[in-house]
C-alpha cells in the first residue's frame, strides 16, 4: 500500500490541487456578487425626501452645484466626474455629533489618501457662520487634506436644497431660511454617475467599516 501511494504521490498531489481549484471556481460562480443598491426618492424614508420627489422611482441623480471650499476655490459637481465620493452635512461650531463625524471623515481621509478615485465632501449647514476663512481655520485644526477633502460653504438655500432634494438627509421642512437647520449624522456614498449608493451612520465605527467595504464593492463595479 505504501509503495502504491509512493508511486502515485505526485499524480495524487496534482489531482488534489486541480480539484481544489475547480471547487474554488464553482464556489465563486455560485456565490452571488454583491451589488450596491441605487437609492431612488421613492425608496428612501419619505420624511427625508422633499414632497415634490417622493413619487420618483428611477433616474435620480445628485443635482449640479456650485459652492466654495476652504481655500476659496469654486467647487462644482464636475470636479467629481469619474470619482466616488462620500458626503456629509456639518457645521464647525457643532458641539455634539459633528466632532465625531469629522474624526471619522479624517479616518476615511487617511484610508484613501493615495486613492485618487475616492473623495470626501462636507457641506456646512451654517454658511452664514462658516465663511471661507472659518472653514480654512477648521480644516487646519482637523488636518484636512485639501486634495482629498473639500469643506463647502455658499448660499444656505442651495445647500438645504441639496440636503432635501438630492442627498435626502434632512427631516426638517423649509427652504433654507434663517430659522431652518439641517442636523444629520448620515454619510452618503455617491457613485461616479452621481447616484446614491449607500447611507451610513457617521458616528458609528462599524458603519465606517461597512462604508469602506461598500466603496471596495463600488470600485470593482466601475473597474477602478
Amino acid at each position: 500500500m505504501r509503495a502504491f501511494f509512493a508511486k502515485y504521490q505526485r499524480f495524487l498531489g496534482i489531482f488534489a490541487g486541480i480539484s481544489l481549484v475547480i471547487l474554488l471556481l464553482f464556489y465563486r460562480a455560485l456565490t452571488p456578487k454583491k451589488i450596491l443598491p441605487i437609492y431612488q426618492p421613492a425608496l428612501v424614508n419619505y420624511e427625508l425626501v422633499d414632497s415634490s420627489l417622493q413619487h420618483v422611482k428611477k433616474y435620480h441623480k445628485i443635482a449640479p452645484f456650485k459652492l466654495w471650499n476652504q481655500n476659496g476655490d469654486l467647487i462644482t459637481h464636475r470636479d467629481f466626474e469619474g470619482k466616488i465620493y462620500v458626503a456629509d452635512f456639518f457645521f464647525t461650531t457643532c458641539p455634539t455629533i459633528c466632532p465625531i463625524m469629522t474624526a471619522n471623515m479624517g479616518d476615511l481621509q487617511a484610508h484613501y489618501l493615495s486613492d485618487q478615485k475616492v473623495q470626501l465632501l462636507s457641506f456646512s449647514v451654517t454658511p452664514e457662520v462658516d465663511s471661507i476663512a472659518q472653514l480654512k481655520k477648521y480644516a487646519l485644526e482637523k488636518g484636512v487634506n485639501d486634495k482629498k477633502w473639500n469643506l463647502l460653504t455658499g448660499e444656505k438655500k442651495a445647500i438645504y436644497a441639496l440636503a432635501r432634494k438630492s442627498y435626502f438627509v434632512a427631516k426638517e421642512d423649509g427652504d433654507g431660511g434663517p430659522n431652518d437647520m439641517i442636523h444629520t449624522e448620515n454619510f452618503v456614498l455617491i457613485d461616479p454617475d452621481r447616484r446614491i449608493r449607500g447611507y451610513y451612520n457617521g458616528v458609528s465605527k462599524p458603519a465606517m467599516d461597512e462604508l469602506i467595504e461598500d466603496i471596495r464593492t463600488l470600485k470593482q463595479e466601475y473597474g477602478f
